[in-house]
């Protein structure tokens, strides 16, 4: 038996009251463990209350110092863990311990998709339609950047993950995450991984030290799995300098607001990067932005997509809606034509306007030059 079998083992025996949920209910998606008394479940976007309990906090802390040894972190009550789990586990795990934890120690799982996930499977459970979904592939085919945009839990992850499946399989993707959670279909994929440092502050590998060396590898295509810090000026600039196709997600509430968070986390780092430069930058390299959100059904949906046209009056953001959601009809194109249209129709992929015709065919005759 090996190293690892030894701890998938006791794994499981550590976590023995939750250990059903995490391996043999499919339907579940998270779990959170709130001491060693409350446990959580989410379970097809809705969180419900199991119960399930560890014999106390000893008991439960001494899981956690298991699973710390397996992903081999140094772990103690002044930092947090956030850590992946060796295949063939396919968890990510983030831990925080008492003091700062008023509840006792608090273990958050989330388990990924063993499927792979692609713009079929999202109109089939009814997270897109076929109209925003073949737009969307032709915005990847075609190499325009593209930000998914939500909230934690709204389905950001799952909707890049089926984007990649447009990619072309004779690209080179890099993919850079800070915990490796994507699983790309296309054969010549690196997967890059951030490093914490260990605990005298020291062999920490960040985003933005992975970005840099992704630049050096010769991609075809950078996915970030979420941008989350000042990795944002990094991405920003490389969409400016040639390397188009650019596909990552973001925190924010809104389209708009994607772009702002862009921009206050392009200002997030060591060099002193004037306000209207940063927005100028972003509004120069953002070309769509997809949004997506949890319904109050548990669901997850595609609720708007809208595309950047750069700056207007007073230095502000223009947003052209070409999707959006209502309770009554759904996701339903706007009316607005893709400001894209006459490139996409000159390409190879002109073929694959089917669906989206009032998006692009229109427009390529009423669109000034």
């Amino acid at each position: 038996m090996t190293r690892a079998d030894v701890y998938r083992s006791t794994l499981r025996y550590f976590f023995a009251p939750v250990a059903d949920l995490l391996y043999d209910d499919e339907s579940v998606t998270e779990v959170l463990i709130n001491g060693a008394n409350q446990v959580y479940c989410e379970r097809r976007g809705k969180l419900e209350p199991v119960d399930r309990r560890f014999a106390d906090e000893q008991v439960l802390m001494a899981a956690v110092r298991n699973l710390a040894e397996y992903v081999g972190r140094d772990f103690d009550d002044r930092h947090s863990m956030d850590a992946r789990l060796p295949e063939p586990e396919q968890f990510r795990v983030h831990v925080i311990l008492p003091p700062t934890s008023r509840v006792g120690v608090c273990v958050s799982i989330r388990k990924f998709r063993k499927s792979t996930v692609t713009l079929d499977w999202l109109q089939s459970i009814g997270s897109s339609t076929p109209v925003a979904a073949e737009y969307l592939a032709l915005m990847v085919k075609t190499h325009r950047n593209l930000i998914v945009s939500g909230g934690t839990g709204s389905g950001k992850t799952s909707l890049l993950n089926a984007l990649s499946g447009e990619i072309p399989d004779n690209e080179r993707v890099v993919v850079i995450e800070d915990s490796s959670e994507l699983r790309l279909q296309q054969p010549h994929t690196v997967y890059l991984e951030a490093k914490p440092a260990d605990a005298d502050g020291k062999g920490g590998v960040t985003i933005r030290d992975l970005f840099v060396d992704s630049l050096r590898m010769r991609p075809d295509r950078i996915l970030v799995g979420e941008v989350r810090r000042g990795e944002a000026l990094d991405l920003i600039q490389s969409m400016l300098s040639g390397h188009d196709g650019a596909l990552s997600t973001v925190h924010a509430s809104s389209p708009l607001l994607a772009l702002v968070r862009l921009e206050t986390l392009s200002l997030i780092n060591d060099v002193a990067l004037p306000v209207y430069v940063a927005r100028t930058q972003v509004a120069s390299a953002i070309h769509v932005v997809a949004q997506v959100s949890r319904l109050s059904d548990g669901s997850r949906r595609v609720i708007a997509i809208s595309e950047v046209a750069g700056l207007g009056k007073g230095e502000r953001y223009r947003i052209r809606p070409i999707f959006e959601h209502s309770s009554a009809a759904g996701l339903q194109p706007t009316g607005k034509r893709s400001r894209f249209a006459r490139e996409i129709l000159a390409s190879e992929h002109a073929h694959r306007v089917r669906e989206t015709r009032d998006v692009f065919e229109e427009s390529a005759r009423t669109l000034p030059a």
